[in-house]
């Protein structure tokens, strides 16, 4: 693969690649930094790009990936999060949400699930992936994608319960 069709192959992804990675991170930054490493990582292989059935695949599995050590090379505190989830407990009485706020929630509930199933639900929800993609970026089979996509949403739904979010929407 040449510079040419690499800009026309790989580059159009940078966008995508750029919020799977951010919503991964949620740090701007680092999911600026993590897609530039992504784009070097395929440049140094684009020889053997061909050889893959999907490029774009291949870079949401690479940034996956990228974003999962980034991530493991962190020591969060457990007390940082004890304080976060104390401080929102004591919050006093307020009205219900604005749309901003309802958007707030979600990223909070969506960040709050397992790793896999934050992955799906972002390739799926956000990114409007079809299950087969979804099989190819996770490694998981189909079956057990939708499994995982209706546990999270269901855990999305009782978070959003809680926060009286949801009953926000049904109004």
């Amino acid at each position: 693969m040449d510079l040419q069709e690499f800009k026309t192959q790989v580059y159009p992804l940078k966008d995508k690649l750029f919020r799977f990675v951010r919503r991964m991170l949620d740090h701007t930054e680092e999911a600026e930094d993590t897609v530039q490493d992504v784009f070097i990582r395929l440049w140094n292989i684009r020889e053997k790009l061909d050889e893959y059935r999907s490029v774009e695949a291949l870079a949401m599995v690479t940034a996956r990936n990228l974003c999962l050590d980034r991530i493991k090379s962190k020591r969060y505190t457990v007390d940082a999060f004890d304080d976060h989830r104390t401080y929102l407990e004591n919050l006093p009485e307020r009205p219900r949400p604005d749309h901003a706020e309802m958007a707030g929630l979600i990223r909070q509930a969506i960040r709050e699930l397992p790793e896999p199933q934050k992955t799906i639900v972002h390739l799926r929800d956000i990114e409007g992936y079809e299950f087969a993609e979804i099989s190819e970026v996770t490694g998981m089979n189909e079956n057990a994608i939708r499994v995982a996509l209706s546990r999270a949403r269901k855990k999305l739904r009782e978070a959003l319960i809680k926060t009286e979010a949801y009953e926000y929407q049904r109004d």
